[in-house]
C-alpha cells in the first residue's frame, strides 16, 4: 500500500487537481449569460449569494456556483427580444444594463465591474468575478451611432450585431438575408466599433456577414457563444473557413454549451419535440419534470439524446484545431438555453468537466489558461489598442438610412 501511496504522489497531481490550481491562476472569463434577463422575468429578488437551482423557476448562475466552476470573468448579456425595435428597443436596453449593474453593485464583495483587461486583473486580484456588459442584438441601437457610444460609455464591451433576425444592415444566420452581408451603415458600425474600443461580436450572424465583418474590421472579434459547424450542425455555427478568418484576425470563438449546438442529434430531437408541443398548443421550452405533461408523455417515448462534456470538448478541440488554441474561449449561454446543458453542465459550475477531458486529451496547463482567460484578454488589450490609434478620428453622426 506505502508502494502504491509513493508511486501515485511520484506520478504528479490527478487531472482533477490540475484543473483545480489551474482555475485558481488563471480562472475563466466566459463570454456570454443571460443571467440579467431571467431576473427581470422572474420579478422577485433572488438572492444570487445562494443556490438558485432550486428556486420555483430554476436558474443556472449564482455566485456559490460561479466559485465552483472557476469562473472569474463573465460578461453578462443584456439582451431583449428582437422582435422590439425602435426607441423602445433603447429603453429596454438601458433597463438592461440597470439590472446589471444594480446586482453587480449588491454584492461587492464577489462582484466588480470592468470594462478593461486591466480593470479584470484588479477584480481578480481581490478576489472578486469581473463583470462585464455585452449588448446582445444590433436592433438595440436603433440604427443610431449615438446610441452605440452612449452603450460604451455605460461599460458594455461588446455588441452582437444581429441577434435571431435580419437588420437593414447585417443579417442573421437564422433569417432570411436582407443586407447580403453588410449594408454601407453596417460597415460604420464596425467602424465605429473600432474606433471607441468595443469588441465586435459575430455570434449570431449569418456567413455572408461574418465574411463581411472580417473584411472591414480592424481590431480582432469574438463570436460570443457559438461552435463548430463541422461538430453540431446548426446555423449558429461557424464553419471552418471562417473559423480560420477569425484566428488568422487574432479573434477568439468562444464554445457555447447549449445542447442544440453541440450535438446534431439533439438538435434534431428538440426539433420534433418542438413541433409535437406546437401541435397541442403548449411550450416547448420547458424541459425535465417541469415540462407540460403531453411533452411528458412524448418525452417518455422519445428519449432525450445524450449530450456531454466531452462533447463540448469536441468543439473546443476543433475550433482550435482549425483557428489555432489562440482562437478559443467558453460562452456558455447560461441562463439562456431554458435550463438544457451537457450532462453535468446544467448550470455554470461545470465547466471543470470540460477543461479536465482537454487535459486528459493532452492540452498543457499553458493551452488551458489560454482557453479559460488568455485568448479574450489578449482580444481585449488589442481592441484597447486599436482604439487608442483611432483616437484622432472623429465620431460619426451616422443613422442607417434603411431603418428609418
Amino acid at each position: 500500500m506505502i508502494a502504491l501511496l509513493l508511486l501515485a504522489q511520484a506520478a504528479g497531481p490527478t487531472v482533477e487537481t490540475r484543473v483545480e490550481r489551474l482555475l485558481a491562476q488563471a480562472p475563466i472569463i466566459d463570454g456570454h449569460n443571460d443571467l440579467a434577463w431571467e431576473l427581470r422575468e422572474t420579478g422577485t429578488a433572488v438572492d444570487l449569494s445562494r443556490d438558485t437551482s432550486r428556486l420555483p423557476r430554476p436558474l443556472q448562475t449564482d455566485i456559490p456556483r460561479l466559485r465552483k466552476g472557476g469562473v472569474g470573468g463573465q460578461f453578462w448579456s443584456v439582451w431583449i427580444p428582437a422582435t422590439v425595435t425602435g426607441p423602445r428597443a433603447v429603453e429596454m436596453t438601458l433597463e438592461q444594463i440597470d439590472v446589471v449593474r444594480r446586482f453587480v453593485a449588491a454584492y461587492p464583495q464577489d462582484f466588480a465591474l470592468a470594462t478593461t483587461a486591466a480593470e479584470i486583473a484588479a477584480a481578480q486580484a481581490n478576489g472578486r468575478i469581473a463583470s462585464l456588459i455585452g449588448v446582445e442584438g444590433g436592433h438595440q441601437i436603433d440604427g443610431r451611432l449615438s446610441v452605440l457610444r452612449q452603450y460604451k460609455a455605460l461599460g458594455v464591451g461588446y455588441m452582437t450585431l444581429t441577434h435571431g433576425h435580419s437588420l437593414a444592415w447585417a443579417d442573421s444566420a437564422t433569417d432570411d438575408p436582407v443586407a447580403n452581408g453588410l449594408s454601407p451603415f453596417g460597415r460604420q458600425v464596425v467602424a465605429e466599433m473600432n474606433r471607441i474600443g468595443m469588441i465586435v461580436d459575430v455570434a449570431h450572424v449569418s456567413d455572408a456577414t461574418m465574411a463581411a465583418v472580417l473584411d472591414v474590421t480592424r481590431a480582432p472579434v469574438i463570436a460570443s457563444h457559438s461552435g463548430a459547424r463541422a461538430v453540431g450542425v446548426a446555423p449558429r455555427n461557424i464553419p471552418d473557413a471562417l473559423l480560420r478568418r477569425i484566428g488568422a484576425g487574432g479573434g477568439v470563438v468562444m464554445v457555447n454549451v447549449y445542447p442544440a449546438f453541440v450535438s446534431t442529434a439533439w438538435r434534431a430531437w428538440d426539433r420534433a419535440r418542438t413541433d409535437h408541443a406546437a401541435s397541442l398548443g403548449v411550450p416547448a421550452d420547458v424541459y425535465g419534470p417541469r415540462s407540460p405533461a403531453p411533452l411528458l408523455a412524448w418525452d417518455a417515448t422519445h428519449p432525450e439524446p445524450r449530450v456531454t462534456p466531452a462533447m463540448v470538448a469536441d468543439h473546443v478541440d476543433h475550433v482550435a484545431r482549425i483557428a489555432g488554441r489562440g482562437a478559443v474561449g467558453f460562452g456558455g449561454d447560461y441562463d439562456g438555453i431554458a435550463g438544457t446543458g451537457p450532462a453535468g453542465m446544467k448550470g455554470v459550475d461545470g465547466y471543470p468537466r470540460v477543461l479536465i477531458e482537454l487535459a486528459r486529451r493532452g492540452w498543457s496547463d499553458a493551452d488551458l489558461a489560454a482557453l479559460t482567460r488568455g485568448n479574450i484578454l489578449r482580444v481585449m488589450a488589442r481592441v484597447e489598442a486599436v482604439a487608442r490609434d483611432l483616437g484622432a478620428t472623429p465620431a460619426s453622426d451616422a443613422i442607417d438610412p434603411l431603418a428609418r
